[in-house]
């Protein structure tokens, strides 16, 4: 009797073992699914945030850019302008008092920066540009692809930067990825702003 008592307790000793070993197994297996599952999520997350962000920001551009007008010092509507920066005034803060505006790409990010009109006459001054920040994890540079893109009243784009006078159009293309390594790929953004207060005030 002693002997089968024991034979029955070692029985159930190695299926415990065995139950232990397998369900570590399953239990490994189900954390190393979440893990991948939340790293992957998270990664998708942070890339809709940040083109949800992009997003907005360029709706913020192509509204300043639409009411692009003349300085209060009398100065003509566009600054400069290339396929990473937009420079211009507007009255972006409804004020009635026109701000320099400057939108221009620095290593990955779109910045805005804003100056505002002191004295009378009224001067802008560099020391007085306060900068924000748009859009992060902006790819066009490695892409290849302008962000700015310019168009004369004819429809043909612009190919002399120096022609800032001839700018009565302006698309907006904004490629977005915090990590091209991973999974999501490029999304891309477009949008576009014609300038109004030009014939108004030639």
């Amino acid at each position: 009797m002693k002997t089968q008592d024991h034979a029955k307790k070692g029985f159930t000793l190695i299926e415990m073992i065995l139950v232990v070993g397998i369900s570590s197994l399953v239990l490994g297996t189900i954390v190393s699914s979440v893990l991948y599952f939340y790293r992957t999520n998270a990664h998708a997350v942070e890339q809709v945030y940040a083109i949800e962000g992009a997003r907005k920001g360029i709706e913020y551009l192509v509204r300043d850019l639409r009411e692009a007008t003349y300085a209060d010092d009398g100065s003509y509507p566009f600054i400069a302008i290339s396929d990473s920066e937009v420079f211009f005034y507007s009255d972006v803060d409804r004020d009635d008092s026109v701000e320099r505006i400057r939108y221009r790409l620095v290593s990955g990010v779109l910045e805005k920066g804003v100056t505002k009109a002191h004295g009378n006459p009224a001067t802008y001054s560099d020391v007085d540009e306060l900068f924000s920040v748009i859009s992060t994890s902006v790819r066009n540079e490695e892409n290849n692809v302008p962000i700015f893109s310019y168009f004369d009243a004819g429809g043909t784009a612009i190919a002399d930067f120096n022609n800032v006078t001839d700018v009565v159009f302006i698309s907006v293309n904004l490629i977005i990825n915090i990590n091209p390594a991973r999974l999501p790929e490029d999304f891309t953004l477009r949008s576009s702003a014609t300038i109004r207060n030009l014939k108004t005030n030639l």
